[in-house]
């Protein structure tokens, strides 16, 4: 009674205590507070950038597992704060990776890097959103271009890009920990497993393919391996036999544990003296026997099946799949064109049916697996990843989907950029010398002077340059060439008069030092330039590709998002 009184009078009280009015914040942007934020949001990110990044250890309060990572998808997600400012930036990079997987730190960087130059030069904001629009879209068309002095067109008949492609994305994640041969043999698996999903004979209507990751903890990462088909856990009392291919299957996606729940919504009328569960166990073993007459050899289902059925198709020498799993479903669907059966009331229709060639199973140390080879070309595999222990597993096969992605990416836009900063610096000394070019045509149309566009266009520059710096994280010096404008690092204990035996290649590898060649260091002032085109018959490749899809999109994601970041005048926050 004492309760039910002290709990209807804080209701009472919590009906006379009046709503506060919501917060109004003037110019957000000019708030020490929300400054601080971003550029410890920036700094975060930053020092995650690029192979050589430093680790981040992601963990709640309240405990739980711990998640190390220098990935941006999960970073961004982990960052939680009550400003809206910092919402709609993470928002709006966590948009973009979830559609592209790849260049979610460049953005991130860029983006932060472009207002925090905002606030350092004394220009009005309508001016440096209109110019960063102008400047984003001199990038975009320069990007396109065939002629283009940072892009390199992919060569589908030699997989040689691909892999380089592939390889750029798993070794800037540093939490795989994984050294140079087990780099080079995961992306050559990537590429392979990529290869498989991609249909041979092209159709009217392409569809690609499945790659089935299963992670193998405790095992070398050597060991892991893309099969064609698809490798399921194998059954209990499995016995092959002698098998002719190929093999009929039926799928099930009802569950045949015979309970009346399954049986799905309505009434069910019960006669008196009825024995429900044997005429269940009746109708099953019906089903079983259809399923013989047919020839069937693989019984796969969904969810469970009844044991006295099991035992009933295994003793006619049935191989039977039961907890198969929603996730797998679709895969088994495009590998064997069997349909699935969603009752268990009715006959299985003859075109229900599907077939595998062949079934095996493979051991991998305690473990086995039931290979099912595909009776035909397939667009299906199966990659077996393994590491030495579970937080370097989880995060490469978070890498492994993310590249899976990038070069699925490829098909729409068969090209690269090239990586290792030197695509930012590229663009950087690009922009610079066009902006110098045509600042009186360009001034007018944008309305602002001269020299507040050159100002604007300097502070895009400038954020371009701070991404390629971001890469270094051992107290080296990052410099650009004033030839071909590429990035170069400079180890902290180089010696500054022998710039070109401390730097042999410059961030992606296609730029040979020598001694003739001239160099400044980012982020310090330098005589504008156009950047030379490098040599079609040069013999050196890139060693480091990012992914041209991917990037173009961060790029423009991260000017529209500062833009919109810039032209926020006042913040409305509801604090009740």
């Amino acid at each position: 009674m004492y309760i039910a009184s002290y709990l209807s009078s804080l209701m009472q009280m919590s009906r006379i205590v009046k709503k506060s009015p919501s917060v109004c914040t003037d110019l957000p942007l000019n708030s020490s507070d929300v400054c601080n934020k971003l550029r410890l949001m920036k700094e975060l990110l930053k020092s995650s950038y690029g192979p050589t990044a430093r680790l981040k250890q992601v963990h709640n309060n309240i405990g739980g597992a711990v998640v190390t990572t220098s990935t941006s998808s999960v970073l961004l997600q982990a960052i939680s704060s009550s400003h809206p400012i910092v919402s709609l930036i993470k928002g709006s990079i966590l948009n973009h990776v979830s559609r592209f997987s790849d260049c979610g730190l460049f953005a991130s960087i860029f983006c932060l890097s472009l207002i925090e130059e905002a606030g350092r030069c004394d220009l009005s904001k309508n001016v440096i959103i209109r110019v960063n629009k102008h400047l984003l879209s001199l990038c975009t068309a320069h990007l396109q271009q065939e002629d283009c002095g940072c892009k390199v067109q992919l060569d589908f008949c030699s997989s040689q890009s691909l892999i380089t492609l592939a390889r750029s994305v798993i070794s800037s994640k540093p939490t795989c920990v994984l050294s140079e041969p087990e780099s080079a043999h995961i992306s050559r698996l990537a590429v392979q497993a990529f290869l498989l999903t991609v249909p041979c004979n092209i159709p009217d209507k392409v569809r690609l393919g499945r790659t089935v990751t299963i992670p193998m903890e405790g095992h070398s990462v050597l060991e892991s391996a893309v099969f064609p088909g698809l490798l399921l856990d194998t059954p209990e009392n499995i016995s092959l036999g002698n098998l002719c291919s190929p093999l009929r299957m039926v799928l099930f996606s009802a569950s045949l544990a015979g309970d009346l729940s399954e049986l799905g919504d309505g009434r069910i009328e019960v006669h008196q003296g009825v024995d429900t569960d044997s005429q269940i166990v009746d109708q099953l073993l019906e089903l079983g026997k259809q399923v013989l007459k047919d020839e069937v050899k693989l019984f796969v289902c969904q969810k469970v099946i009844h044991p006295v059925l099991q035992h009933y198709l295994r003793c006619n020498g049935v191989i039977v799949i039961e907890r198969l799993g929603i996730s797998l479903m679709e895969p088994l669907i495009q590998l064997t064109g069997a349909q699935p059966v969603a009752t268990l009331h009715t006959t299985v229709p003859w075109e229900a049916y599907g077939e595998v060639h062949n079934v095996s199973v493979r051991p991998f140390g305690s473990k086995t697996k039931l290979h099912l080879h595909p009776a035909g070309k397939t667009t299906i595999c199966t990659m077996i990843l393994c590491h030495r222990n579970e937080t370097m597993l989880s995060e490469l096969k978070l890498v492994c989907q993310k590249t899976e992605h990038v070069l699925r990416l490829t098909l729409r836009e068969p090209c690269a950029l090239l990586g290792g900063g030197c695509t930012e610096t590229h663009l950087a000394a690009y922009v610079r010398h066009q902006s110098k070019n045509d600042v009186s045509e360009s001034s007018p149309v944008l309305g602002c002077s001269q020299t507040e566009y050159l100002l604007a266009a300097e502070a895009f520059c400038r954020s371009l340059e701070s991404v390629a710096t971001s890469l270094e994280h051992d107290d080296g010096a990052s410099l650009i060439d004033l030839t071909h404008a590429h990035h170069w690092t400079l180890p902290s204990d180089a010696a500054e008069e022998h710039l070109e035996d401390a730097a042999a290649l410059c961030g992606c590898g296609v730029v040979q030092s020598c001694q003739n060649k001239k160099w400044s260091y980012l982020n310090t002032e330098y005589a504008e330039f156009s950047p030379e085109p490098l040599l079609t018959a040069s013999p050196l490749q890139p060693t480091v590709l990012d992914s041209f899809t991917a990037k173009v999109n961060a790029l423009e994601v991260a000017v529209e998002t500062a833009n919109l970041v810039l032209d926020v005048r006042y913040v409305i926050q509801d604090v009740n």
